[in-house]
């Protein structure tokens, strides 16, 4: 499999520096992602939500309901991030949850949990300070301590990541 299915949009990689216009992009492209979502995949048939949005890869109604499984991870890990010092996170197993049975319902829920969440972290988002922004936490695995800045940035690429998938399927498959 190429690098341009796995990673349509490049992978991520941080700015050494993250100033106030990469700040508004970043709560721009969390605020309005569920939209973005939703007018891309609202109208598809389950034929569709169920085709694997690359070889190898999830279908569309699971990576749906892993949008919301991940983007909800992320924003409890904000919130431990302000209220705890350097709180080391939990990890979960994106891949077994991919196979629970909620991963198989309408995507509606999903796109409806989206919306509410996303509300709710860019109201958030909204009155960080600078002290908030260098906030942090921890993850287990490598022990590295991510910036609240940093993971504001790897959210709104991970939704636009995502979104390419997506996109990549409809545009190979000559879908609208």
């Amino acid at each position: 499999m190429t690098d341009a299915l796995r990673f349509p949009i490049g992978k991520f990689t941080a700015p050494a520096l993250v100033g106030a216009t990469e700040l508004r992009d970043y709560r721009e492209r969390i605020r309005s992602y569920p939209d973005r979502l939703r007018r891309r995949v609202a109208h598809w048939s389950d034929t569709q939500l169920d085709h694997p949005y690359r070889p190898g890869g999830w279908t569309v109604r699971q990576l749906v309901h892993h949008l919301a499984d991940s983007h909800l991870n992320s924003y409890l890990r904000f919130k431990l991030a302000l209220t705890e010092e350097r709180p080391t996170i939990r990890p979960y197993h994106e891949d077994r949850w991919a196979q629970l049975p909620d991963s198989q319902l309408p995507i509606g829920v999903s796109l409806d949990l989206l919306t509410a969440l996303h509300h709710r972290w860019v109201t958030l988002l909204d009155t960080f300070g600078a002290e908030d922004l260098i906030r942090v936490f921890v993850h287990p695995a490598d022990g590295k301590a991510y910036r609240l800045d940093e993971a504001m940035g790897l959210y709104a690429w991970h939704g636009d990541h995502h979104l390419a998938h997506i996109e990549g399927l409809a545009q190979r498959q000559a879908w609208t």
